[in-house]
């Protein structure tokens, strides 16, 4: 059985895509699977980013009224 893949709803069996359409569906993987990896690395720093925040307004000197 060949495999398959799914574009834009459409199935299409591999062995019947060009090299040129490997290669690029190959190239989509690697950018969706960086742009998932960033969306990690964006939360994390999000994250450190309010603590530090966060951090930094409690050791600001208070204000007297």
């Amino acid at each position: 059985m060949a495999e398959k893949v799914t574009i834009d709803g459409k199935d299409y069996e591999l062995e019947n895509l060009s090299e040129k359409a490997k290669n690029d569906l190959l190239s989509l993987r690697i950018v969706d699977k960086k742009i998932e990896e960033n969306k990690q690395e964006h939360a994390i720093l999000q994250t450190a980013r309010n603590a530090y925040a966060r951090s930094l307004s409690e050791q600001l000197p208070v204000e007297k009224q």
